[in-house]
């Protein structure tokens, strides 16, 4: 019965020379080459996901289902109706209000590479026909993290819609606040938050979704303000670090602290829900939520 199961395994070494040959082509004069960016090498499992079908599942890991990273012009695309999204504030500028050393040069570097103008994109879109303002933060510009500008953007993005009485959605990523502007960008949790409490006062839906990571100032202010908190699969959502808080503390945390699954049990968050299917649960949201939206057109979308 157990014959054969610990004979030797036989590992082979995949070269160049080797490909080229499995390839057909000559050992030194044709060699085979992949296209840069043909294959994404998922984080958490190590797999190779074709790029083209890694972007068609909403950069969902077809080996794992990891959700990896998203910038904020995919989300956009993954949820609001096509050529519906209106950018609203791209003209407010970042300062460097403590003249930190090289920090406008590493905020230029930003913009060229991801081709955002700030780490938060804010605007207008339909969802199903549903209007709402929505914003959606992007890891790829600082690691999120929240200064003068995206506070500043946010709040706008908030306080518009309080006028336009047109409910909030918020795609939050961050590491936290911008230390390059100091006490500036701890002033923007006081600043989104209290038009955070206005728009609900004004009898207004706000949704919140939280991707990986949701850390610091962020997670401390608008991010776990919404109406309904949401939370894809397996993110990272806290104020400080699990490594900072063992550190301060001198204890080991329990196992998946302050991962998606850990909060929802612990009821910190509402809901976990994979990218798939958070088209069909905002507009549910919004439907049930958003003054007069509920109308005998849209009352089906519900059963």
């Amino acid at each position: 019965m157990l014959k054969g199961m610990f004979k030797k395994t036989t590992y082979i070494n995949i070269t160049n020379e080797v490909i080229n040959e499995i390839a057909g082509a000559p050992k030194a004069d044709v060699p085979v080459e992949v296209p840069e960016g043909l294959w994404t090498k998922c984080p958490k499992c190590g797999q190779a996901n074709y790029t083209k079908d890694l972007k068609e599942s909403f950069f969902v890991c077809g080996h794992c289902r990891h959700h990896l990273r998203m910038g904020a012009m995919d989300r956009l695309e993954m949820l609001l109706d096509e050529n519906s999204f209106t950018s609203w504030d791209g003209d407010v500028e970042t300062g460097n209000p403590l003249e930190f050393p090289e920090y406008p040069e590493k905020i230029e570097r930003a913009r060229k590479a991801t081709g955002l103008d700030e780490a938060v994109v804010t605007g207008t879109g339909r969802i199903d026909g549903l209007e709402t303002a929505i914003g959606v933060m992007d890891a790829a510009f600082f690691m999120g993290s929240m200064g003068h500008a995206v506070g500043e953007k946010i709040t706008r993005l908030i306080e518009r819609a309080t006028k336009m009485r047109l409910p909030v959605i918020i795609y939050c990523c961050s590491g936290g606040a911008r230390m390059q502007e100091g006490m500036i960008s701890l002033m923007q949790m006081a600043k989104t938050s209290a038009a955070v409490q206005r728009h609900g006062e004004a009898g207004l839906a706000y949704f919140t979704v939280l991707t990986d990571p949701t850390t610091g100032g962020v997670t401390a202010s608008f991010a776990m303000l919404g109406d309904v908190i949401m939370a894809e699969p397996g993110v990272l959502v806290g104020f400080a670090g699990p490594r900072v808080i063992e550190q301060t503390i001198g204890q080991k945390l329990p196992k998946g602290f302050q991962r998606a699954e850990f909060l929802l049990e612990h009821g910190l968050i509402d809901a976990i829900v994979e990218r798939q299917d958070q088209k069909e649960v905002l507009k549910k949201l919004i439907l049930w939520h958003q003054p007069g939206c509920l109308d005998d057109e849209n009352r089906g979308a519900l059963e």
